[in-house]
């Protein structure tokens, strides 16, 4: 059973580290959409309007990826840190449906087993 348990932690570390990168890299998609239209009109105003936007939009992308990236990589490495880290991503991604919802019952179920517990705390 303990097998099981660690593919189970596996798989939840590897999605959250892909979604993770996925919401860095578009968030650099998003910086360089917003601020390369500015650039390309020629207007300096729009220039500045837009990498204030492009900054702030990727900034806060950023900001909500990189904790994902994180808790999977903790969860790989069974640090106990990451297991909660990863619980609390996990009810936040209950909101976000349908994909987010998904994964956090799954993460949910595979974090809160009494087997992951016990694995967690040695």
């Amino acid at each position: 059973m303990q097998t099981d348990v660690k593919k189970h932690i596996t798989v939840v570390g590897a999605i959250h580290i892909a979604f993770g990168v996925l919401g860095l890299v578009l968030g650099a998609f998003v910086f360089l959409i917003v601020v390369g239209t500015g650039l390309l009109s020629g207007d300096r105003d729009a220039f500045a309007i837009t990498s204030v936007i492009g900054t702030a939009v990727s900034g806060f992308m950023g900001v909500l990826s990189l904790p994902s990236v994180l808790a999977g990589a903790g969860l790989l490495r069974y640090k106990p840190w990451a297991r909660l880290l990863t619980l609390i991503l996990a009810a936040l991604n209950l909101v976000n449906i349908p994909l987010g919802t998904l994964l956090g019952i799954y993460t949910i179920w595979v974090l809160l087993q009494d087997e992951t517990e016990a694995l967690f705390a040695a």
